[in-house]
């Protein structure tokens, strides 16, 4: 690779047996192979996906990839926050293993990114299966602080967040700012990332011109393999969720933040009694609700900590993102349109 790789794609899998072949595949055939450093990292796979993982790199040129175990569930901050301290590239590009791209996805990313003088960005996601549009990162953010926008838009622009499943970033921004928060441990973790980077004077990046096939919600909707068909979600899930938005706010300091965390959290309340009563199980609103206002106050010095540290880093101000970011098109608006195409969620309490 001579001085060393311009990009290193860094892939966290957790029983991924069903995507890894293709996916590995599509960064094989990557026109800046020779630029690239690929590393796998394995939280503890149980499904052999960590043997097949490493199967398919040796076939590799050597010094081109690295196997990483974890040895043990670190989820997706700590997870790859431990392949992010191994990595060369001068972009590190965090890539979920139910994707696959382009042949020269790779190349378009870099070169966009460079001409944009982005600090982060995305490619233009669609669905695995087609070239149906899904994502291009979130444009803004609703009046309750969740990210919203999610749309086509037609030509390169800066954006909120870019995408956690293809989220690209310097390597020197993401180690100044401390990589993941590994207490979030996972869910919302690429917003909070966002929010340091906007508020650290950089900038984000929704970049239309590489793209890359996504599945989505792999480990929690496995129904319809290729194509998801049904919305599939837990209390588990919905509670690191809610939690980790939350805490976005909880880390940054001043009246428009904490206005932020209070609306929020009214919503979430209302949003958890709503889900018990159709849910008929109060169990819902214990796990997904008043489970998150204990642990905000439980993590509170993690908090205030992140806080103090951040503040030393932070260029622009809470009401800067405001005016450049707030939208009135609702977060939730977005899943409403999903529930009309795919119908109510099945919600399992574990």
């Amino acid at each position: 690779m001579g001085s060393g790789p311009v990009i290193s794609v860094i892939i966290l899998n957790y029983n991924g047996a069903r995507w890894m072949k293709r996916c590995l595949e599509s960064l094989r055939t990557q026109s800046i192979f020779d630029r690239v450093e690929t590393l796998v990292a394995d939280n503890l796979s149980q499904d052999g996906s960590d043997r097949l993982s490493e199967e398919l790199l040796a076939e590799w040129p050597s010094g081109s990839w690295k196997f990483i175990q974890n040895g043990g569930n670190f989820g997706y901050c700590k997870g790859n926050n431990l392949p992010a301290a191994q990595a060369r590239g001068k972009w590190l590009f965090f890539l979920n293993n139910d994707t696959w791209l382009q042949p020269d996805t790779l190349e378009r990313l870099v070169a966009e990114a460079e001409k944009r003088g982005a600090t982060a960005a995305t490619p233009r996601v669609l669905d695995y299966d087609s070239d149906q549009f899904q994502s291009l990162g979130a444009g803004g953010f609703d009046l309750f602080g969740f990210p919203t926008s999610r749309k086509d838009f037609p030509e390169s622009t800066p954006v909120l967040m870019p995408e956690g499943c293809s989220y690209l970033i310097l390597r020197s921004k993401f180690e100044r700012l401390g990589g993941f928060d590994e207490e979030f441990f996972m869910y919302a973790d690429e917003l909070d990332l966002s929010w340091r980077v906007w508020l650290s004077g950089g900038t984000c990046w929704a970049l239309r011109e590489a793209t890359l096939h996504h599945r989505g919600s792999a480990a929690v909707n496995a129904s319809g393999g290729d194509k998801m068909v049904e919305l599939r979600t837990s209390d588990f899930k919905r509670f690191h969720a809610n939690r980790n938005h939350l805490w976005v706010f909880l880390k940054l300091s001043g009246f428009w933040s904490r206005l932020l965390f209070l609306l929020q959290c009214g919503w979430l309340v209302a949003e958890g009694l709503a889900g018990s009563l159709f849910l008929r199980r109060f169990s819902f609103f214990r796990n997904t609700v008043w489970a998150v206002f204990k642990d905000c106050r439980a993590k509170r010095e993690h908090l205030r900590r992140e806080r103090a540290r951040f503040k030393q880093l932070q260029k622009r101000t809470l009401f800067w993102m405001l005016r450049h970011f707030l939208r009135l098109r609702l977060n939730r608006w977005d899943e409403l349109a999903r529930i009309r195409r795919l119908g109510l969620p099945k919600v399992t309490e574990g």
